[in-house]
């Protein structure tokens, strides 16, 4: 009964936060290497399975996360980033947030940030390249959204890259992300 009911909760929430994204809906982003652009429309728990992305698009310079369908972008995130955002990630270490390709494997909804989804970093290339090095690969890379405890004011995640090197976004687009990517969905990350 306390699952159910919880569902049901997180269904309103969705359907509010759609509305309200509908409402206040930012201009279609402008995406271009084979992606068509379709508006997003309001999320709904009958729409939630015929909208469930087929892989994730980060870009990082755009700090962009876009959810794709079908070469379709069906929603489309600010994101934050790792302290030093520019370049691939090398090691342990280092606040970067990492460029390939990669998969969303693991879901922790107690995690100290509102919900995470793991990202399979490090992949073959990224280990063989630590080892080339004597580096630690590194790992633990996630999408997120704020702390559980926030140390800084909202404004400061807003306009900030604060990660130490995982793809933070606001927990209402967390909430949607949550929802909208099955398991193992792919997921690529571009400069």
């Amino acid at each position: 009964m306390l699952i159910r009911s919880s569902l049901t909760a997180i269904c309103a929430a969705c359907s509010l936060l759609a509305f309200a994204g509908a409402v206040a809906a930012e201009p279609p982003p402008q995406v271009t290497d084979r992606v068509n652009i379709r508006s997003s429309a309001p999320f709904t728990r009958d729409s939630a399975e015929t909208l469930a992305a087929d892989r994730v698009v980060v870009r990082k310079a755009e700090r962009r996360l876009f959810l794709m369908r079908a070469g379709n972008v069906l929603r489309s995130y600010r994101v934050a980033l790792g302290l030093n955002p520019v370049g691939q990630k090398e090691r342990a270490g280092d606040s970067r947030t990492p460029e390939g390709r990669y998969y969303l494997t693991h879901r922790n909804p107690r995690s100290d940030y509102f919900l995470s989804i793991l990202v399979s970093y490090p992949n073959g290339g990224d280990l063989q390249r630590a080892r080339r090095h004597r580096w630690n690969a590194g790992g633990s890379i996630m999408i997120h959204g704020l702390p559980n405890q926030l140390t800084r004011t909202p404004e400061y995640y807003e306009r900030t890259d604060w990660t130490d090197g995982c793809i933070a976004v606001s927990n209402a687009d967390m909430l949607e992300i949550w929802l909208l990517t099955p398991e193992n969905a792919p997921i690529e990350i571009l400069p």
